[in-house]
């Protein structure tokens, strides 16, 4: 069966993986989260700046039930300032960092499989988060081909002015916030991405969430980008309706 919904139990178990995410207490939301760094230090005070989270731990937690895989799959995503893509976290990352979080697992938690799924959810929402953004570079693309991701941040009790107005409106919020700094070959654009529940999980292509990407408004060059895609949305949609 290609959709598919996790019991509540295990939803609230999955509480953060290595993504600088503030948590909900949601798996939509850690299946929302962003790529995270390699690290290369075994200092637990250091912090990545780009990131904002400590080095992975692929150790195994004491007392873990169950082992788990310390793989990485490697992302699509070009990263800023080196020559390789950003790294997903892996399972035992996952699960490290929801005990640093302070959960503690439970026999009616989640189990081997559920961190397998977790980890093909989370990496495929971002894969799809980084094409949305891809689009919008596509109007740059004459400026700078190879836009990189250079930063990521959890917002998730930030709500955009976006959100807050749809809220007003009656909408729901999402249950999500990200701002991803993307490096268009020197020149830094902040993009919000806001995350709405999207229904049961398509195990499929590991697909849930309705994603609300775009830049930031906080220059000329993106409240004209913004202008510019609305133009166009309202004229394709008001000759579709004629």
């Amino acid at each position: 069966m290609a959709h598919m919904k996790f019991d509540e139990t295990k939803l609230k178990a999955a509480e953060t993986s290595e993504c600088p995410v503030k948590s909900n207490e949601n798996l939509r939301q850690n299946a929302a989260e962003c790529p995270a760094s390699v690290g290369k230090t075994n200092d637990k005070d250091v912090i990545d700046p780009a990131n904002m989270m400590p080095p992975p731990n692929q150790r195994p937690s004491l007392d873990q039930p169950f082992p788990l895989a310390t793989h990485r799959e490697i992302s699509s995503i070009p990263r800023s300032g080196k020559d390789e893509n950003w790294v997903y976290p892996s399972q035992q990352m996952f699960w490290n960092a929801m005990l640093r979080k302070g959960w503690r697992w439970r026999e009616s938690d989640i189990n081997q499989d559920d961190m397998s799924n977790i980890i093909f959810i989370h990496n495929a929402n971002n894969e799809a988060a980084w094409k949305e953004v891809l689009k919008w570079e596509a109007m740059h693309a004459k400026e700078c081909m190879c836009p990189k991701l250079k930063s990521f941040g959890g917002k998730a009790q930030e709500y955009s002015p976006r959100a807050r107005i749809r809220s007003y409106m009656g909408y729901e919020r999402p249950f999500d916030r990200h701002d991803w700094i993307i490096d268009r070959c020197g020149k830094d654009v902040r993009y919000v991405i806001d995350y709405y529940d999207g229904g049961a999980v398509d195990m499929t292509t590991g697909q849930f969430a309705i994603m609300d990407v775009r830049p930031a408004l906080d220059s000329v060059s993106n409240v004209w980008d913004r202008m510019k895609v609305a133009w166009w949305r309202w004229t394709v949609a008001s000759s579709d309706s004629s």
